[in-house]
């Protein structure tokens, strides 16, 4: 496919297909489908990635135990009402199958307790913790929404003081009436060209605690967002070392980074960084279900049963077990081999980027656009349109309609694609000039 923005354009085609061989499920390895471009995909039958059907030898340890319990034969007299997917909706099973209803199971005593895990949660958690470097992690099944909200919850009293950039998440200003904190705001610079923020610096973070300081005012915690979404990185450490020197911990949004320290082209993660709680949606460019994230958590300046006791009254008592058993099949996958397991996309962003440089007309947002902050993460490719006349709007229309792109995010300058482990369809490659 193209962008086909530019007028008079002689570019044929800066984003081609690439073919893959696909297996339907029910089907033999031999009986093949083949996916062209976009416009050719159709999503009438699921397809499976030869590729990313990945023979494990360990199963992980709450897929294992999802997996045993549906597989038992036995009369089910409990919730949900599908009953296993006896009951399920016609609509939703043509759609979807069977299998989703009959492993979306209630909190039976072999899959143990979200709030209280013992057994294959507190299992996969601790693996989970060992592979992103935490002193502990905590499975969501209410996105990065209720991790936020829960550190700030667990660090912040009434009358305390949060300082935070003023365009920050939600869920960090709900956290705040719940909690009873009171904003201390950091202005983000803006760039007007872009229309978009960048992150916070440290002189920001240093003044407002100053300023706090001099009020009498207690400092409770400094949230930051890092990457923003648009990939642009804050410098964690310092800020971290400044905050710890004044005992203050520091809670980072990094719902956008979960991927973050998996590769030596990556920027590090918030905990590498120094920062003592992290949330991510392992959603977002790692591969679990939508709305299940992690809530990770270093060192010992905050009460980790505090957390605890925030999230339970935060989350669902009936969590999907779905959406727990993604969580750690995303960190099985992840786990299979970390420092390597993002490097086609890598080297396709960087492909991309430097192809789509050369295009008159076209801007790419690099590290040089906010001099302050030198890192930005490279699988977000943020594009802009405005010499060409065209807002972000109207180039993702374009995309859309003629080439069945869909962007990740639309401004009124740019479009955001973010590339991610496959790209399934359409792929960047074969830019080439007639």
């Amino acid at each position: 496919m193209g962008f086909l923005l530019l007028p008079n354009s002689s570019i044929s085609s800066i984003f081609a297909s690439k073919e893959r061989g696909m297996i339907e499920p029910g089907k033999k390895q031999d009986e093949r489908s083949i996916v062209g471009t976009a416009k050719l995909v159709t999503r009438d039958k699921i397809l499976f990635p030869t590729t990313e059907i990945a023979q494990q030898n360990i199963i992980p340890p709450l897929v294992s135990a999802l997996k045993n319990s549906a597989d038992q034969n036995a009369a089910s007299f409990h919730f949900p009402g599908h009953n296993r997917g006896w009951a399920a909706p016609s609509s939703l099973v043509q759609l979807i199958g069977l299998k989703p209803f009959i492993h979306d199971l209630p909190e039976l005593p072999e899959l143990d307790n979200l709030f209280s895990p013992e057994g294959p949660i507190l299992e996969a958690q601790k693996l989970a913790s060992k592979l992103f470097g935490s002193s502990e992690t905590w499975f969501l099944v209410g996105g990065t929404t209720c991790g936020i909200q829960a550190a700030i919850l667990a660090t912040c009293s009434p009358g305390e003081y949060l300082i935070l950039p003023r365009n920050s998440h939600l869920s960090a200003i709900s956290a705040m009436v719940l909690s009873g904190a009171i904003p201390k705001y950091i202005i983000p610079e803006y760039d007007c060209q872009w229309d978009i923020t960048d992150g916070v610096t440290l002189s920001q973070v240093e003044k407002a605690i100053k300023e706090l300081q001099m009020e009498g005012k207690k400092v409770a915690a400094v949230f930051i967002t890092s990457p923003t979404y648009h990939g642009i990185c804050s410098n964690v450490t310092d800020i971290s070392k400044l905050c710890h020197s004044y005992g203050i911990p520091v809670i980072v949004d990094e719902a956008h980074g979960a991927h973050l320290g998996f590769h030596h082209k990556l920027p590090c993660s918030a905990l590498q960084l120094g920062a003592d709680l992290a949330v991510q949606s392992t959603h977002k460019v790692l591969c679990s279900l939508t709305q299940s994230s992690m809530l990770h958590m270093s060192g010992n300046i905050v009460d980790r049963e505090r957390i605890s006791r925030c999230l339970q009254t935060l989350q669902s008592t009936s969590p999907s077990y779905l959406l727990l058993a993604s969580l750690d099949a995303a960190r099985a996958q992840l786990s299979e081999k970390p420092e390597t397991i993002f490097n086609n996309a890598i080297d396709m962003a960087i492909e991309t980027k430097n192809l789509i440089r050369n295009i008159p007309g076209i801007s790419v947002l690099d590290t040089p656009v906010f001099s302050n902050f030198p890192v930005i993460d490279p699988l977000r490719l943020t594009f802009g349109f405005w010499q060409l006349g065209l807002s972000g709007f109207e180039a993702d229309e374009i995309l859309y309609r003629d080439h069945g792109v869909i962007s990740e995010l639309v401004g009124t300058h740019l479009l955001l694609l973010q590339l991610t482990l496959e790209l399934v369809g359409t792929i960047f490659r074969g830019l080439h000039l007639e």
